[in-house]
């Protein structure tokens, strides 16, 4: 092996990234079978992935709504998932606008003791109107207030999973209480006494996912974040990001190793170029434009009327955009992307909407392109994105990460049992521990 090791998650968005999917299933009700993502799961393992990730979100993007979407509540699936598997990570997203740090701080901790130690928490700021009318809001905070909430979310989330010190169970009692702490945190957000009802998990805490691209979220990212999931279309900008975030974790008194960059990837892979090409195809000739430019428009805080599928992207008007309602680092990737390539609208959304990077082509092409990322600093590895779950991901497993290992990348077997093992991570102190 290198020094360094590549580190690949797969992205389970529904039951598939590409937005025809659905209409190659044989079951239209997959997305709510917990034997479709066993199976994704499996497929992961064997392949040695770091861990599986699951989006989430608390309201319809349509309603009705017109595809599969992320309908099963993360940790519910995930403890399901940890039953069907032994090694594979398990990355459940949540929202922290809309829920009680103490309640989903015992959820993954519960889960980090049911799975072993395979756990993390991916949190995310939550801005849809859609969601806010479901937990009796008239709208969504604003973005300042969204990333205030989600700080001290986080800092009362690590006390919590910090209040029992290792140690605290056994001994001469059941339970030893001078290692066993109230947080007592009382702050503008929330007040909470502790301790957890959950004593410290396998891994000390749960891994810390962050995926924000704002100024506010890339600080939230290097302060607390083990693993940053970040939307990079271009080469340049990753390598950017990259040694950005690394300074900003430095800055926060860390080491920037222990921070683990990984943008989003979906590769379309094929026996050869003609053949994954074929394949592409064969799932644009289903490409809704109707329904995906008017998504692309909202994402872009664009009118759909100024987005033309033969034109370019407006980039006058786009330089007009003052407040960005979705995600930054879509919105900034896209741009990015969009300019380089010279894209019309049309080649923008069958590139994936610009969200994250496409790459089609035989495995040694797809390999390459990994490889050259991740040697040149530019990544430590991806989440990866395939158009159809299972088949996108067998193609994957079967073809690419054979040659990944023979170019000394990417592990032949787990060597750790945790996550954290899995991504090269130590095991945090309690923040409650005193220091020797």
């Amino acid at each position: 092996m290198s020094e360094r090791e590549l580190h690949l998650n797969v992205n389970i968005t529904s039951i598939g990234r590409h937005p025809a999917a659905w209409r190659f299933l044989d079951d239209p009700a997959a997305f709510v079978d917990v034997d479709f993502f066993k199976k994704i799961a499996e497929v992961a393992e064997r392949g040695t992935f770091d861990a599986v990730f699951l989006s989430d979100g608390v309201a319809l993007h349509r309603e009705p709504p017109t595809e599969p979407f992320q309908s099963l509540e993360p940790t519910i699936l995930l403890t399901a998932l940890a039953s069907a598997t032994k090694h594979v990570g398990l990355i459940g997203t949540a929202s922290t606008t809309f829920n009680d740090p103490f309640n989903l701080a015992r959820r993954f901790a519960s889960l980090d003791h049911v799975s072993r130690g395979r756990v993390a928490l991916n949190v995310v700021t939550t801005y849809s109107p859609r969601a806010a009318a479901n937990f009796g809001l008239a709208e969504a905070p604003d973005h300042d207030a969204r990333y205030a909430r989600a700080e001290e979310f986080v800092d009362v989330v690590f006390d919590l999973w910090d209040s029992w010190e290792d140690g605290a169970i056994g001994g001469d009692q059941f339970l030893d209480p001078a290692r066993i702490h109230p947080i007592d945190h009382k702050g503008q957000h929330f007040s909470v006494r502790g301790p957890s009802l959950v004593p410290r998990s396998p891994q000390g805490r749960p891994v810390l996912v962050q995926a924000g691209s704002s100024e506010a979220g890339k600080s939230l990212g290097a302060r607390v974040g083990d693993l940053i999931f970040t939307a990079q279309t271009t080469h340049t900008a990753a390598r950017e990001f990259y040694t950005d975030m690394r300074a900003r974790a430095a800055g926060f008194g860390r080491d920037p190793d222990h921070l683990v960059i990984l943008p989003g990837l979906w590769p379309i892979v094929g026996s050869t170029e003609a053949e994954a090409r074929s394949r592409k195809a064969e799932f644009d000739a289903l490409f809704d434009f109707d329904r995906e430019l008017p998504r692309l428009a909202d994402q872009l805080g664009l009118d759909p009327a100024f987005l033309k599928l033969d034109e370019e992207l407006p980039y006058d008007k786009l330089s007009d955009v003052t407040e960005i309602r979705g995600s930054r680092g879509f919105f900034e990737a896209t741009v990015k992307l969009s300019r380089e390539r010279g894209y019309t609208v049309r080649e923008l959304l069958l590139s994936n909407g610009g969200a994250h990077r496409q790459i089609v082509g035989a495995p040694a092409q797809i390999a390459d392109s990994i490889e050259h990322w991740f040697r040149t600093r530019a990544a430590d590895g991806f989440n990866l994105n395939f158009d159809l779950f299972p088949s996108g991901l067998e193609l994957f497993v079967d073809h690419v990460v054979p040659l990944l290992r023979r170019r000394g990348i990417f592990r032949r077997e787990y060597t750790g049992r945790t996550l954290r093992d899995h991504l090269g991570l130590p095991r945090p102190r309690s923040r409650f521990e005193e220091t020797p």
